[in-house]
């Protein structure tokens, strides 16, 4: 089986859909290699930009690659407008299957389309959107979800969407949901670390709300079981910021904030289990998450969650840490609270967690998504008789 997949989201930085690409083909290189006792996967990774190469990573053993100089969004105007050049055409080999890391097909003159929906946040909030994103995705996700031969999603909250919001029966939708890194959770040291927030600094990571939330805690910090008054740790925003992210960066210039929330940007995956294993807690206050690797990568690395009772959230985290809503700083203050002030619970919920990461393997997610292919084959087969 030959397979093109798309690897742009990965190019220049992982994370998010950029992770989860990255790691989706080296569990496939792992399980599906020609050597390996399933069936041999023969992986192509695309790739288009003007200024940014592909550089195969050493674990792609195997894996070809197509580096193309064309600008993202010239190419992207011709795939999604004019339905033009076929993906399929632009390799030097046969391919079986295109795959597109988002919700707008590649498009192909023989090979089956699979495309991934992450979420459908462009849908209900395309004011949160830019680019491509916000020209393309909200009128055409429907018509290209309904071309498909296969649709991937990686949550059951997703799935769940696709089906209500874009029509698609529920047959054609699998859920491919991201592994957890295989790390040894840390031990920490009791009232170390910090508070951490780990994403993309835009709207719907609702960062005013945990800005709001911290401050409280800062005035009213509260007691600890014992009497003694609660040391709030410090405030750590980590991840890639958007121009509405500047209100933000200003308002933790200043008092109360200064001084006690640090910014420190967008964190190589390299880095990133170091970020975690110096975190207290993690906060994911978001509006609407499609699945949400950061709670997940923190359960991994024996880190407590306090996550937002919106999107997949609560399907990732389950009973392993606190769900508070993303509307209320003052609960979202309380259950920060909670695992900062007492230790036996935060405890209760790094075990928890630990075990719940465990549920989630990169292995499982190549399983299905061969699958996929799979049936994404047979349905064009079908398709052509």
């Amino acid at each position: 089986m030959r397979v093109l997949i798309d690897y742009r989201s990965a190019l220049r930085s992982r994370s998010g859909v950029g992770e989860y690409v990255h790691q989706l083909v080296a569990a496939l290189v792992s399980q599906f290699s020609p050597g390996a006792p399933q069936a041999p996967l023969d992986v192509t990774l695309f790739s288009s930009s003007w200024k940014d190469r592909l550089h195969v990573a050493p674990e792609f053993d195997g894996v070809k690659a197509v580096d193309r100089r064309i600008p993202v969004f010239v190419l992207n105007f011709a795939w999604h407008r004019l339905g033009w050049p076929p993906a399929d055409t632009l390799t030097p080999t046969p391919i079986d299957v295109t795959h597109s890391l988002h919700p707008l097909l590649l498009p192909a003159r023989a090979a089956a389309q699979v495309i991934t929906i992450h979420d459908l946040n462009f849908l209900a909030h395309p004011e949160r959107t830019r680019a491509e994103i916000r020209r393309d995705y909200p009128v055409l996700a429907r018509e290209h979800a309904h071309r498909a031969d296969a649709i991937i999603v990686n949550s059951r909250f997703t799935a769940s969407e696709v089906e209500r919001e874009l029509g698609v029966p529920a047959e054609r939708i699998t859920v491919c949901s991201p592994g957890a890194p295989d790390w040894e959770p840390r031990r920490p040291a009791p009232g170390a670390g910090y508070v951490l927030f780990l994403g993309t600094l835009e709207p719907r990571k609702n960062v005013g709300a945990l800005l709001d939330a911290y401050e409280r805690l800062l005035v009213k910090p509260g007691k600890r079981p014992d009497g003694e008054a609660v040391r709030i740790p410090d405030l750590v925003l980590a991840g890639k910021s958007t121009p509405e992210a500047r209100p933000w960066l200003d308002r933790i210039a200043r008092p109360p904030l200064a001084d006690r929330v640090r910014y420190i940007g967008y964190v190589e995956a390299a880095d990133r289990r170091a970020l975690y294993e110096g975190a207290r807690l993690l906060v994911q206050p978001s509006f609407d998450e499609g699945f949400g690797i950061p709670v997940l990568e923190a359960m991994a690395a024996g880190v407590p969650v306090v996550a937002a009772n919106r999107g997949a959230l609560p399907e990732v985290l389950g009973d392993a840490g606190v769900l508070v809503d993303a509307l209320d700083p003052v609960g979202m203050a309380a259950g920060m609270a909670r695992v900062l002030d007492d230790d036996g619970f935060a405890s209760a919920c790094v075990a928890k967690g630990v075990q719940r990461a465990r549920q989630f393997t990169w292995s499982e997610t190549a399983g299905r998504v061969y699958e996929v292919y799979r049936r994404a084959m047979e349905h064009r087969a079908r398709a052509r008789s």
